[in-house]
């Protein structure tokens, strides 16, 4: 089955070159992680509002927090196309922190949000339909869930190839982004599917943890959501090299 096939190169490419994964993202995972300690560290007061308790930041917390969160974004960005350039042209981290790309850093992120804005826009389509079928079977609505998230995994790694490619300083559109994924739908779904039960496997001890708000429970999320981000980068990294390169994923 190709879709396993890429989810466990992409797996291997990670645990074969473990080395440099640390050393490509450690320090700017360390800087990403920063607004996750502090929120941990200064979680929002709850206010009554028409009695609801909404989430209210206090008025200190506001610029550390926006701070803090500019910093995880531009970090995690750094490591995904550090990673990708490592993965795809051998380039690796001068001492502790990878080289600054900072066109490609941009494209990244410019391309991220274009693809974010069109998997929303067909979650939302195929919600309108599946809703409607939620309200006359109600019991089916745990599944109907399962399949939006499911078809977010499917579009976005039929369009993510975009990414690896502009991580390496190149043009791919969106016309041959999908083009390139033609014909793969089915690897591609299966792929979406594995990505999807992972996550939700590695996220089950924290579910059932008595105290969510314990300082283990912030390690365990910050260690698991190091692998899971690398990872990720590299499933798309997989898609890219076999598929628009023509790599093998034996």
């Amino acid at each position: 089955m190709k879709g396993w096939q890429i989810f466990r190169h992409s797996f291997n490419l990670v645990m074969a070159n473990l080395d440099q994964a640390l050393r490509l993202s450690l320090v700017l995972y360390l800087v990403q992680s920063a607004y996750t300690i502090y929120s941990f560290l200064n979680p929002p007061e709850m206010t009554e509002f028409e009695g609801t308790q909404i989430p209210v930041m206090a008025p200190d917390t506001i610029l550390p927090t926006i701070v803090l969160g500019l910093l995880a974004v531009i970090a995690s960005l750094w490591i995904a196309v550090a990673w990708h350039r490592f993965a795809l042209t051998g380039e690796t981290a001068i001492g502790w922190v990878p080289r600054f790309h900072g066109s490609e850093i941009i494209s990244y992120l410019g391309r991220s949000i274009l693809i974010g804005i069109l998997v929303v826009l067909g979650v939302v389509v195929v919600s309108i339909p599946v809703g409607i079928i939620s309200i006359g079977l109600p019991w089916l609505a745990g599944v109907m869930s399962l399949i939006l998230i499911g078809l977010a995994a499917y579009l976005f790694f039929r369009l993510g190839i975009m990414l690896p490619a502009a991580a390496l300083g190149e043009t791919l559109k969106l016309g041959d982004a999908w083009e390139a994924t033609k014909g793969q739908s089915g690897p591609i779904l299966m792929l979406a599917l594995i990505v999807v039960g992972a996550s939700i496997v590695i996220q089950l001890p924290s579910w059932f943890n008595d105290d969510p708000t314990s300082i283990i429970s912030l390690v365990y999320s910050l260690v698991v959501n190091w692998f899971a981000t690398i990872i990720g980068i590299s499933v798309l990294t997989t898609l890219y090299g076999h598929f628009v390169e023509g790599r093998s994923i034996e």
